[in-house]
């Protein structure tokens, strides 16, 4: 757990010694006929190092603190070193108290597109386009920190919030492909508005300031106080649920709505089961309004 304390407005610009991400990275080339796969396990190991040695704030994180994480590139095609991949991206913190980690980003990149040759050197340059997949590497990398101390303090994770917004500005104007700008534009005909760019929008945008409160009330408020008191912090969650519903009606088709129910769809599932009457039909009858899709997944709050 990480100490309140130090969980302090971030900027991200600033370097000091201590890494903050702890991510196993898998790249699946089942795909990709041919016998030789060393280029793939290349890739790997260079983006689990880039990505875990790499320092992106400035604060320090103990080894027992660094965010846990996981990655999956899974390879669809590669044509003259440019790659075309979806990626999924896992993040969780742990619940205070108790052994268990919650997930707070569950993410599928369908575009993550990218040129690479084998022996790339992976190297993040502020301010500065390097290659697709560095700048893709680090929005994410800044994306998973600012969610995790979003968690742990209200309207946390600024700083690194404002990091993915101008790694987008500069990916939006940078001299790429068509095959790596895709998900970085406002909207493009293939992601839509679900992409990295939706993502950082939705969570700069001044509509959804109840939303990232709730980000805080969901776990610092709730899930980490239920090792003390199961019923206090369950209502606290149930108390905001509604604000997922409001923000979904302000910017119908919220993308960054979505994604926190695919990380949190089972979760909310296996709290409310043990809910009280009240807490079961708010909560059930706000999930099933704003996400239809995963009933399967809410009824069992009522079973």
């Amino acid at each position: 757990m990480k100490i309140l304390t130090t969980i302090v407005v971030v900027t991200c610009s600033l370097w000091c010694a201590a890494q903050e991400i702890n991510c196993h990275v898998t790249v699946n080339s089942d795909k990709i006929e041919g016998s030789n796969k060393q280029v793939f396990q290349t890739l790997q190991k260079s983006v689990e190092d880039y990505m875990n040695t790499t320092k992106w704030t400035n604060m320090t994180f103990a080894d027992a603190e660094r965010i846990e994480c996981s990655m999956m590139i899974l390879v669809g095609s590669v044509n003259d070193n440019e790659y075309s991949c979806e990626m999924t991206l896992q993040s969780r913190r742990p619940v205070y108290g108790t052994s268990y980690s919650s997930p707070v980003l569950n993410i599928r990149d369908k575009y993550f597109n990218f040129t690479y040759q084998e022996f790339d050197r992976l190297e993040y340059q502020q301010n500065t386009f390097t290659t697709n997949l560095t700048a893709m590497l680090a929005y994410y990398c800044y994306l998973i920190i600012g969610m995790d101390l979003a968690t742990y303090s209200r309207m946390g994770g600024q700083g690194c919030f404002e990091a993915c917004e101008a790694i987008v500005q500069t990916c939006q104007s940078a001299s790429m492909t068509e095959h790596e700008q895709q998900a970085w534009l406002a909207y493009d005909r293939s992601s839509g508005n679900k992409n990295r760019y939706a993502i950082i929008s939705n969570l700069q945008d001044a509509a959804f300031k109840p939303f990232r409160e709730y980000i805080y009330e969901y776990h610092r408020l709730g899930l980490d106080q239920m090792s003390a008191n199961v019923a206090n912090g369950r209502a606290r969650i149930a108390e905001g649920i509604e604000v997922l519903q409001k923000a979904n009606t302000a910017r119908p088709a919220t993308y960054i709505v979505t994604i926190f129910l695919d990380a949190k769809a089972d979760e909310l599932a296996d709290i409310f089961h043990g809910g009280t009457d009240k807490e079961k039909k708010l909560v059930y009858e706000t999930l099933m309004r704003i996400d239809p899709t995963r009933r399967n997944t809410y009824d069992r709050i009522n079973e």
